[in-house]
């Protein structure tokens, strides 16, 4: 048995940066499931646990997401905007729509908007033109509120298998939904008449997701913070060592954006800016770099 190297030998990052480092903000806040907005279900995911089944209006869980826009998102912006750092936003079209003043903030930091779906919704059970109209109609929306069309898609998990033909279609760069490693790599995809296209995928994390405060067993701001600290160490080590890596850092504002919280946050951006081996970068450029180097 072979070990494959994640990255090809001598290749670097940007003036000789051996660690590229995403900063990825989720915002779904506005854009999940709720009979308020004419589903038949409201959102089960979130910090308040109702046991309710039945079709009602949680107000409580609701005002919660609204958390994320009110005060989470300044929280986060703040820090971002103090360490002068860029970011990529992992947007749900419909919470843009819902907040434009996010979309502006986003914009007027140069960061970059990446789709997630219109909606916060799984599309495993959707049919191929279904799930491809789903991501078209979240590229437009999100060419409207932001002003740039995106070119990379983190799907809400369940996807069906035709996806990435999709993204292809509609002329996605990147696609992130993979957790097989800590290098990018291109994926050759069936388009279905006999031909393939090239399509990047970007690794994402899961382990280091700030979802690890809701999931069991969950993580304290402190343990957060220590592993998102021991992750950037090793993936640097590793780099130095034995060739290029990338990290990938997952935010939502409803949950980092808590005071309880934010500060960890703080933390770690303290300890991994200014740091002249390290590129902190948007996946857009970390794709366009990693294409520039590697061919498909």
């Amino acid at each position: 048995m072979s070990i494959k190297d994640p990255a090809p030998k001598g290749f670097t990052w940007p003036n000789g940066a051996k660690l590229a480092l995403s900063l990825v903000v989720n915002v779904e806040e506005g854009a999940e499931r709720g009979i308020w907005q004419g589903d038949k279900a409201n959102e089960p995911v979130d910090e308040l646990v109702t046991g309710l089944k039945a079709p009602i209006r949680v107000h409580g869980n609701e005002s919660n997401y609204q958390y994320g826009i009110n005060r989470g998102a300044p929280r986060v912006l703040k820090l971002l905007n103090a360490a002068d750092v860029p970011a990529t936003w992992t947007v749900c079209a419909q919470a843009l729509e819902k907040a434009p003043w996010i979309a502006d903030a986003i914009t007027a930091r140069g960061d970059e908007p990446c789709s997630h779906g219109y909606r916060w919704l799984f599309t495993a059970f959707m049919n191929e033109e279904d799930e491809r109209a789903f991501i078209a109609k979240g590229t437009e929306s999100i060419l409207a509120t932001t002003g740039r069309k995106p070119v990379g898609y983190l799907s809400r998990y369940l996807h069906t298998d035709d996806i990435r033909r999709s993204l292809v279609k509609e002329g996605y760069l990147y696609h992130m939904d993979d957790y097989s490693d800590d290098f990018p790599y291109w994926d050759q995809i069936d388009m279905g008449d006999g031909s393939t296209k090239p399509l990047i995928i970007l690794p994402y994390a899961v382990d280091s997701n700030d979802m690890k405060f809701w999931l069991s067993p969950s993580f304290t701001a402190q343990m957060w913070l220590d592993y998102a600290k021991r992750t950037f160490d090793e993936l640097l080590a590793e780099a130095n060592s034995d060739g290029a890596r990338m990290m990938s850092l997952g935010l939502h504002l409803r949950i980092i954006g808590r005071p309880g919280r934010i500060w960890a946050f703080r933390e770690f951006l303290d300890y991994v800016k200014n740091r002249p081996d390290v590129w902190i970068a948007r996946r857009e450029d970390i794709a366009d770099h990693f294409a520039s180097q590697v061919k498909p």
